[in-house]
């Protein structure tokens, strides 16, 4: 499907970025292993921490409003990096894969926001996925294969 995603993208001459917290990159490096997705991906961070996300544009206090892992944070991270690199779509990640965060106590620890914005439109597309896996690297392509799913659906009309 991620083929289909970035075909898409390219036929529509659009763009996309992605701003990752716990998938770590997972999502580019899915991107990436298309042939010719240097047409379409235009830039990614990884924001493992609230100051590197603060850094790339998310608002302090919608992190210490909502928390880390939260909705308003998925969005504010999908806005930011599109803005940031001038394309058409941002993704936004964050959450928890099933693991605990003394750092940040707050929201479940299988929880997992996922934010896509889309600047044509200033549309905001949001999901909540429930990881179940034991392992850390499964989780992170559960969710990364419905980032895919929600991507395709949202290109080809199908939401």
């Amino acid at each position: 499907m991620i083929n289909e995603v970035v075909k898409k993208l390219k036929e529509n001459s659009k763009t996309i970025s992605t701003m990752e917290s716990c998938t770590g990159g997972a999502l580019v490096n899915f991107i990436t292993n298309v042939e010719g997705s240097s047409e379409i991906l235009k830039f990614s961070a990884v924001t493992y921490s609230n100051e590197y996300k603060i850094k790339m544009g998310v608002s302090k206090e919608v992190i210490d409003k909502y928390s880390v892992y939260s909705e308003q944070t998925a969005k504010e991270m999908s806005k930011n990096i599109s803005i940031f690199a001038n394309s058409n779509y941002g993704v936004g990640i964050t959450g928890k894969l099933i693991c605990k965060d003394d750092a940040n106590p707050f929201g479940d620890d299988d929880k997992v926001f996922i934010s896509i914005y889309d600047k044509d439109n200033d549309l905001y597309y949001t999901k909540e996925i429930i990881v179940t896996k034991d392992k850390r690297e499964e989780n992170k392509e559960l969710v990364v294969s419905a980032i895919v799913e929600f991507l395709y659906k949202i290109l080809y009309n199908k939401l």
